[in-house]
């Protein structure tokens, strides 16, 4: 059943910071979680500005200044079955009463559970503001807040519990521009050095400080040009009129820095926003307010990849070091001139400034930030089914992008490709399973085509005349001596694989790449038999079973059996009573192996290939499977035999889920196993953030794959290995999305109760 939230917040068309807040917020959780959860929203009134008529998608409305209004809106929710849980944004302005008192007496008479989000935090408030925020903690489900300092003021100074606090970010836009000369030319700021500041106008945002710092910063650097960004604050231009922009524009021109600051006096689109973060070289957060907890335009300044000076206020604090910003003290405009002289001065610095600013924010992107909240709503109502994102869409833009005219290239420094250290043999056989799989789960295209020739050409320039492969390639078409200096069996297994399975998906791939892929394969006979690694050995099985699908052969299906029988007798050796593997260790690539008997039980028929299959899955998953997300074996220390509690956090890849369901799918189109279904599911559910950081690890602006999960953080590259493992983990599930009724081991047919949207 859909759940109903109810956010209560300012909202537009009223321009303001929290409004703004809860509108991306709300858009973030619609894009995910489409389907899943109904949001509905509850636009509170200004004071003396009664909300006549209501804009779309506003469906509620209160007047928080009107205590009868607040009790009245309370017996509505009351008796609107459909209303699950409702999210309070909580500013003290926003609400009547002393302390916005009035929000107290709306919340005592709810009997719907209730989360309140504190977007300030006071530092040393009076007893009066102390007991406020208590009670309205007290009574809610939850308190969430976005900065660390929040949360230890909320439990030390407040007395508030701390397994009622949560922590979640404020989100932030990723934005990927790449001609930043070309957008300078469009905003009319070609060859200016730009310093900026966004947000509605008011005297508490300190742009004076950027004003006085423009004189001295002018001397030195005449082309630069400071943007103040946004109209006055509604608030106080109802108030005090224009009177503070118009002290500003006085400034201006007392220093004569009319060429040197310019005023954008309008409502910005986000858009547009974006567009002028992403040409600023330096942004200015000139804040007065010490306590101030949270400012959204600070994170989307840095979200966009700004270097970063700003008055220290508490989320600067927490945030900005030597490495992503520089901290100011408050009204000193000596100080932010010097900070921005040194860094324009110094092109280099500002761009590692805005680099390190990208990899600090990545974590709080809005689509991290919906999934936080979901895995909290999930918690509030206590829902017994997991709430995951909708299946994003299979793009090819980041394999396209690491892909240049020969083959896939390695690594990426973050999504940019590295050609330093060249291509492998490991990156582009997966990269052809993984685009058959594109042409055969969702179309042929002339531009898939040409990425399987690009990556089954590499294959055939890799191989020897002795048939066996060569793995590693540098830029310009040399092998370096690490071909030598390495083992290559499992490079040379997993091409196996790559060639089977280009076979196996004939039908749906060019007639010419097929031919090649064949005589490749034939080639390949001559040594697979020699192979002695255990997971070489797999991948081995895996390409003779899917070479055995397109063409029967009894030399392929011999091997096959000696593969199988060789792991079948690592796999008697090493097993005791708790230990159901194949080595004293599991290591990378681990599913591949319990795949491989798998696949050679259905080839030939032995019985003890499939208990051997079974059971070794069986144990995989139980190291690793929590109770409701997948968590990967470690690179760092992997999981050895006999040693206890030595799974280390962190150190989890993408090429480990994605080989986990491919065992998954082998097994359920075997067995008819609906449970394997479902830890496919869940396996796929780590790259949407269903891991122990709540952390996507797809990239939903390049579409490509992050590099791994760390213990505290997503490592930020996005190389050839993650992003190819992802789209084959994706593409599996665009085959099990299909599957809408699952066949038990009864035969009978029922309705699959575990998919994706």
């Amino acid at each position: 059943m859909i759940k109903t939230l109810l956010f209560v917040s300012s909202f537009p068309p009223r321009q303001c910071g929290i409004a703004t807040f809860a509108q991306d917020l709300i858009n973030a959780l619609d894009k995910s979680f489409a389907g899943k959860l109904n949001v509905e929203i509850c636009a509170l009134e200004e004071s003396g500005k009664p909300l006549t008529q209501k804009q779309a998608p506003v469906t509620w409305s209160v007047n928080p200044f009107d205590i009868d209004s607040c009790i009245a809106f309370a017996q509505e929710v009351n008796d609107a079955p459909e209303i699950d849980l409702l999210c309070f944004e909580h500013e003290f302005g926003l609400y009547g009463g002393e302390y916005g008192h009035n929000l107290l007496a709306m919340l005592s008479l709810l009997d719907k559970p209730f989360i309140v989000r504190f977007h300030t935090v006071l530092p040393y408030p009076d007893i009066k503001c102390i007991k406020v925020v208590s009670l309205i903690s007290s009574l809610a489900a939850r308190v969430t807040v976005m900065t660390q300092s929040s949360v230890s003021l909320l439990k030390d100074v407040y007395g508030v519990p701390e397994e009622k606090i949560v922590h979640i970010p404020h989100g932030t836009h990723a934005h990927i521009v790449e001609d930043v000369p070309a957008l300078k030319k469009q905003y009319n700021l070609e060859d200016k050095l730009v310093l900026s500041t966004f947000g509605l106008l008011s005297e508490n945002k300190g742009l004076e400080t950027g004003i006085k710092a423009m004189k001295e910063i002018v001397k030195e650097f005449p082309q630069a040009v400071y943007l103040v960004l946004g109209k006055t604050h509604p608030v106080v231009a109802s108030r005090e009129g224009e009177q503070y922009r118009e002290y500003l524009e006085a400034l201006v021109k007392e220093y004569h820095l009319e060429k040197n600051v310019r005023f954008v006096n309008s409502y910005l689109s986000l858009d547009t926003l974006l567009d002028y973060l992403s040409l600023t070289d330096i942004y200015l957060f000139t804040s007065k307010d010490p306590h101030q907890a949270v400012s959204g335009t600070f994170v989307y300044a840095m979200s966009a990849g700004c270097a970063v000076i700003s008055t220290a206020f508490v989320q600067a604090r927490e945030m900005l070091d030597s490495n992503s910003g520089c901290l100011i003290d408050f009204n000193h405009p000596e100080q932010l001139a010097t900070a921005a002289l040194r860094l324009l001065r110094n092109p280099e610095q500002r761009r590692q400034m805005g680099r390190c600013a990208i990899e600090k924010t990545r974590s709080s992107i809005w689509e991290n930030v919906a999934i936080a909240h979901m895995s909290m709503f999930n918690e509030v109502l206590a829902n017994d089914k997991l709430l995951l994102p909708n299946l994003p869409p299979p793009y090819l833009d980041h394999i396209d992008r690491l892909t240049d005219e020969f083959a896939m290239l390695q690594f990426a420094s973050h999504d940019i490709p590295d050609p330093v250290h060249g291509y492998t043999l490991d990156d582009n056989a997966r990269a052809l399973i993984a685009m058959a799989m594109y042409s055969r789960e969702i179309k042929s295209t002339s531009f898939a085509d040409t990425l399987i020739r690009k990556y089954m050409d590499f294959i055939a320039y890799c191989q020897k005349p002795s048939g066996r492969f060569l793995n590693y390639v540098a830029v310009g078409g040399a092998f370096p001596a690490s071909n030598q200096e390495v083992n290559l069996d499992d490079a040379n297994g997993r091409t196996v694989w790559a060639l089977g399975y280009t076979l196996y998906a004939h039908r749906n791939l060019p007639f010419d790449v097929v031919q090649q892929a064949a005589s490749l394969f034939r080639a390949s006979l001559r040594w697979i038999e020699s192979l002695q690694s255990p997971r070489a050995m797999a991948f081995a099985v895996k390409g003779l079973y899917y070479s055995l699908q397109y063409k029967k052969s009894e030399v392929a299906e011999s091997i096959l059996r000696t593969l199988a029988n060789r792991l079948q007798s690592l796999y008697s050796t090493e097993k005791d009573e708790d230990w159901h593997w194949y080595e004293p260790y599991l290591t990378y690539g681990n599913a591949v192996l319990p795949e491989a008997m798998m696949m050679a039980w259905q080839i030939t028929g032995t019985d003890i290939y499939r208990t051997t299959a079974e059971e070794s899955l069986n144990f995989l998953c139980s190291k690793t499977f929590t109770h409701s997300y997948m968590k990967v074996i470690s690179n760092k220390t992997w999981y050895h035999k006999h040693v206890p509690d030595n799974q280390e956090t962190g150190g989890e890849q993408s090429i480990e889920v994605a080989y986990t369901m491919l065992a998954l799918h082998t097994f359920y189109h075997s067995a008819k196993n609906h449970s394997y279904l479902e830890r496919m599911r869940v396996a796929f559910s780590w790259y949407l953030g269903n891991n122990h950081l709540k952390q996507l690890i797809y990239n939903p602006l390049t579409y490509g794959c992050y590099d791994g999960l760390e213990r505290n953080n997503v490592n930020q590259n996005q190389g050839a290995e993650s992003t190819v493992c992802y789209l084959i983990a994706r593409l599996l599930m665009e085959e099990w999305n299909k599957n809408k009724y699952v066949t038990t081991k009864k035969d009978d047919l029922k309705p699959a109760r575990i998919g994706f949207n």
